[in-house]
């Protein structure tokens, strides 16, 4: 099984799951500006849409969109309690949804691109507040998104971790500050994230 990622990208939360769930996987490095892999392949080839994450199964199946390789690395493993079933599972995608369309994309995206204009950051920073106390509301008295860790937390460590770059003021949150705290007392979380900061190269 190969996992293309791109270092601290939301791949991150890929790598954080196989490690929360014992597998493994081969980590194929990829230059999404250039396309490429860094064993030279066609990354379009593989993932038309040049994004990554991109998972490819031993009998050369491909699945793209983090969300769908988050659940799929889950249930390989159910043992390690990364995914619930039954109603669990939709809350679960509930979390995922809102992780990626109203955090990654609607905050982050814009906060992180080089080229975005400065209306749209700013609409960006204004977006972020009602989306960060949502959540952090509903951290409040709880230790993960579910009642569990799931890989709905993986997700959520990748993108709160760009916070490094745009730099928010989090005191507002505390309950999402002391969220990432525990976040980062978790050896798979350290582990992939320390691995991830050594291959990074600011652009």
């Amino acid at each position: 099984m190969d996992i293309y990622f791109s270092p601290l990208a939301c791949s991150l939360a890929s790598r954080i799951t196989l490690y929360e769930s014992g597998q493994e996987a081969t980590f194929q490095r990829v230059d999404t500006k250039a396309g490429r892999t860094a064993s030279g392949e066609d990354y379009r080839k593989i993932n038309p849409k040049g994004l990554v994450p991109a998972l490819r199964t031993d009998d050369g199946a491909v699945l793209t969109e983090n969300a769908a390789i988050l659940q799929y690395l889950a249930d390989r493993k159910p043992d390690a309690g990364l995914a619930p079933s039954g109603f669990g599972r939709y809350q679960l995608q509930q979390w995922l949804s809102f992780i990626g369309s109203e955090l990654h994309k609607t905050v982050f995206t814009p906060l992180l691109s080089p080229t975005w204009p400065a209306e749209g950051k700013a609409k960006a920073k204004e977006d972020a507040a009602s989306r960060l106390a949502y959540l952090n509301d509903h951290l409040t008295g709880r230790d993960w998104l579910l009642d569990d860790f799931s890989v709905a937390d993986a997700y959520l460590a990748a993108v709160l971790n760009w916070n490094i770059a745009v730099k928010l003021d989090m005191t507002p949150y505390p309950a999402i500050q002391a969220y990432q705290a525990r976040l980062a007392a978790r050896p798979a979380v350290g582990k992939a994230m320390a691995e991830e900061f050594a291959l990074f190269q600011p652009a």
